[in-house]
């Protein structure tokens, strides 16, 4: 009799969704970026053997497309971020690591204990809701040297007591939805949603401005717009004259295979006389991924009113084998209607696009008129965490096509 019901416990603590039980709810997740601890909330769901952990872009849920949970081991797949995240649980804690599965995709070791909710601050908490602006303040130590980390970038800061969320927007786009709170005199803000990583740290000083720290690794000055070049902050880039063409006066020409092997070229039928948007990105990209459902918003509202949307990806492989199942999924993800086209590997865009001067931006998207010519282009997407700054380049946009439409068809033979 004791043999049985030893046997029958060991057999309810084996069952796949009693062991899952004990995972599920938030947790205060990390994952590590050179000398950076980037936390972040994480929630893990189980159901009848299935598996999901979610990531947070501010309010909105970004979960798993599989996962499992066996013998304490932890595996969640995001198909449409092509990335893994394994972890071990130890009843207590999780330990493992997340990974890119692209060419050359980064890892981040990954940590996570059970959620604990905040201690309340006792002070009143200094305020920095509003807009601001913000330089490098020193040396660039990224060892990539980007030169958009030496443009100013724009700040954007919203506030309930010493809770705090906003986005820092540079030229290429936001960094998603930064959050946290004040600890005393510094405010610690962090944001991961399975992609953009960031630890924002930063300490008021009494002249009104803030000395930040990005990822432990950068220093920046930042100050309020209306105060920004007293400080000597210098202007941010304009995203619309960012990016410009040889000869304006000449129709701009692309061609390249979408997804069947099909050539979709500029002098085709179907682009002829109409207003064509073209979106340079890449499913890899953030930031595209932010700019895709707004991209399917212009294209079904103009469509029918003559607007053609022509996305030219240009991905981590660079070879069509790898690269189109990624595409095939981003496609998915957002229901895009409009052509996807292969133009090549990441780094690559000026050898196939030689009437560019200066792209620095992934998304880019550039406006053409019923001629065929570039009539403006935009570098970067600024995502709904920028607040009023997400609206207005919507308004922009939108402005921009129906002024374009609005002009009368000519004659295809001027592409």
């Amino acid at each position: 009799m004791n043999l049985a019901l030893v046997a029958f416990v060991l057999l309810i603590s084996a069952c796949p969704a009693s062991a899952q039980s004990k995972i599920d709810g938030l947790w205060d997740a990390s994952v590590f970026v050179g000398q950076a601890e980037i936390p972040f909330r994480f929630e893990i769901s189980s159901n009848n053997g299935q598996v999901q952990g979610f990531f947070f872009e501010g309010d909105k849920k970004i979960g798993s497309t599989s996962g499992q949970f066996v013998n304490n081991q932890l595996q969640l797949q995001y198909e449409f971020l092509y990335t893994t995240l394994t972890a071990t649980f130890d009843g207590e804690q999780w330990q493992g690591s997340y990974r890119g599965n692209r060419k050359n995709g980064r890892e981040y070791p990954f940590r996570a204990r059970r959620f604990r909710a905040a201690d309340p601050e006792s002070a009143a908490s200094p305020q920095a809701a509003g807009s601001w602006e913000m330089t490098l303040a020193g040396d660039d130590k990224n060892s990539t040297k980007d030169p958009r980390s030496v443009l100013s970038w724009k700040l954007f800061l919203r506030q309930s007591g010493p809770e705090v969320s906003g986005s820092i927007l540079r030229i290429d786009g936001d960094t998603g939805t930064l959050t946290g709170r004040w600890h005393g005199n510094t405010l610690v803000l962090s944001h991961f949603a399975g992609e953009r990583p960031v630890l924002f740290e930063a300490s008021l000083q009494p002249d009104g401005t803030l000395h930040v720290t990005y990822n432990r690794l950068n220093k920046y000055l930042a100050a309020r717009v209306s105060e920004a070049r007293a400080k000597g902050i210098p202007q941010p880039p304009d995203p619309s004259r960012f990016t410009s063409v040889k000869d304006p006066s000449e129709p701009f020409h692309f061609q390249f295979p979408d997804l069947g092997g099909k050539n979709v070229s500029s002098a085709d039928q179907q682009f002829q006389g109409k207003v064509v948007l073209i979106t340079i990105g890449g499913t890899w990209c953030p930031n595209c991924r932010d700019e895709a459902p707004f991209l399917v918003d212009l294209y079904k509202h103009y469509h029918a009113r003559g607007l053609e949307i022509v996305s030219l990806t240009f991905e981590a492989a660079g070879d069509p084998a790898e690269d189109k199942p990624r595409v095939e999924s981003f496609i998915k993800e957002f229901v895009i209607p409009y052509p996807v086209l292969l133009a090549g590997a990441i780094g690559e865009v000026t050898d196939k696009l030689p009437q560019l001067v200066r792209f620095g931006a992934y998304p880019t998207s550039i406006f053409l008129g019923r001629d065929g010519r570039v009539r403006g282009i935009h570098a970067g997407f600024a995502s709904s965490a920028t607040g009023e700054a997400s609206a207005e380049l919507a308004r922009e946009t939108k402005s921009s096509i129906e002024h374009l439409l609005a002009e009368n068809p000519i004659s295809a033979t001027a592409r």
